[in-house]
């Protein structure tokens, strides 16, 4: 049984499935964190982001793209990361994202956005 850490001493129901273990030492691991990013350039092959955080260097995310009226999830490699500004309101870094196993869905309404970006800035 659990008590409230509020102080009270009536008995809370415990609802976990399995027995939880003690570590001695440490044990490591890693939390996935949606955290807002720009988007300053985009290709078929990738893009450049800024964000509040570093990236890791090689380091595999998923990045979820609004694409117009459409939005996707992609698997990206950081291939680069750097800071490009630091002021009051904090940090942001400019990280450089190689899309990696793209399925052909997402593959298409990334160059289908592309190609719609190329074709309105180009002069009549």
């Amino acid at each position: 049984m659990c008590y409230s850490s509020a102080g009270m001493t009536a008995p809370i129901e415990d609802k976990r499935g399995e027995e939880r273990f003690p570590i001695l030492g440490e044990l490591h691991g890693e939390v996935t964190v949606f955290q807002p990013i720009t988007i300053r350039e985009v290709s078929r092959g990738g893009a450049q982001i800024e964000t509040s955080v570093p990236l890791q260097l090689n380091s595999l995310h998923q990045f979820r793209l609004i694409l117009g009226d459409r939005s996707v999830v992609v698997k990206g490699r950081v291939a680069h990361c750097r800071v490009t500004d630091v002021d009051d309101q904090g940090t942001t870094y400019r990280a450089g994202i190689e899309f990696i196993d793209l399925s052909e869905p997402v593959a298409a309404a990334i160059a289908e956005f592309v190609e719609a970006i190329k074709t309105a800035r180009q002069i009549p």
